[in-house]
């Protein structure tokens, strides 16, 4: 099964590159790039919160808010122990063909009552379960995660763009990753600087994820399976479905962070050249999305 699906995205993934390589040449029109901003630097009105121990909606103790034209997580409104309430602010639409970039840093110091491996530790989950799908008790949403780290300042390697798979699992080297997290060759990032981070998503075949302009990861095929996940409602865990689309969410682990510059652009589209839409980056066809 595997095998027979890696020969087919090999010439997928020919089309698809030959595509995103020719999309530099030609007219601006075809290739001007109209990517679209997730977050207005405003408001998080077109964002749904997911907390855990809360229904989705609910924004307990305002973790996620705006400041300064980004969007800031912060724990300084909980009571008590943090209680494991990791959560997620998700985009209101989802996506399956599209690269999607943002800035993150790390600030602050992580609540006192969060796990310790959540310190200088966030991340962007995709291909992510619709939130309304999630019970009150579940405690991560069956996606995949971009996770970023930060360096602990102790001289040691820690890199960032890493991939974790809470109810999910990828192909790494042409078989199942067995771990629940797989390390990028990203660099190290101590601080506050801010970090540029970049996903190229092509549905249920290639990821690419990309630090400070370099790739640090690639893998294929993700899916639904594994573990970490609690408390889902199986109906939404059909392990061995693969992903081909879903929610993009920004993560809450206890650990502050500030976010910037979300932004999108779709891959899917009208691929007519006679059109007046047709764009040379799309991978996937919509002819019904064309104007002519």
């Amino acid at each position: 099964m595997i095998v027979s699906r890696l020969v087919t995205i090999r010439f997928v993934l020919f089309a698809t590159f030959s595509i995103l390589v020719s999309s530099v040449f030609g007219q601006e029109s075809t290739t001007r790039e109209d990517w679209k901003k997730l977050f207005n630097g405003n408001d998080i009105n077109d964002w749904i919160v997911k907390i855990h121990h809360h229904y989705v909606g609910v924004n307990y103790g305002n973790t996620f808010r705006v400041e300064d034209d980004m969007i800031r997580v912060s724990y300084d409104q909980y009571e008590g122990d943090f209680n494991d309430q990791f959560g997620h602010l998700y985009y209101e639409q989802p996506y399956s063909f599209y690269k999607v970039r943002m800035e993150y840093r790390f600030v602050g110091k992580l609540h006192s009552g969060a796990p310790s491996y959540t310190i200088m530790n966030s991340g962007v989950m995709f291909h992510s379960q619709d939130p309304r799908t999630m019970p009150k008790e579940q405690n991560w949403p069956i996606s995949v995660e971009m996770q970023f780290l930060g360096g602990l300042g102790d001289g040691k390697p820690r890199p960032t763009g890493n991939m974790c798979s809470p109810g999910t699992e990828i192909v790494y080297n042409g078989k199942i990753y067995p771990s629940h997290c797989l390390n990028s060759t990203s660099d190290t990032y101590e601080g506050d600087q801010w970090v540029s981070a970049e996903l190229i998503v092509l549905g249920d075949a290639l990821v690419t994820q990309i630090i400070n302009g370099d790739t640090v990861l690639q893998y294929l095929l993700p899916q639904v399976g594994g573990g970490v996940v609690e408390g889902y409602d199986p109906t939404f865990k059909p392990d061995g479905k693969l992903l081909i689309e879903g929610f993009i969410a920004l993560q809450s682990e206890g650990q502050p962070i500030d976010f910037r510059n979300i932004e999108l652009l779709n891959l899917e589209g009208c691929m007519d050249p006679k059109a007046k839409n047709y764009k040379k980056y799309y991978v996937k066809s919509m002819p019904e999305d064309c104007k002519f």
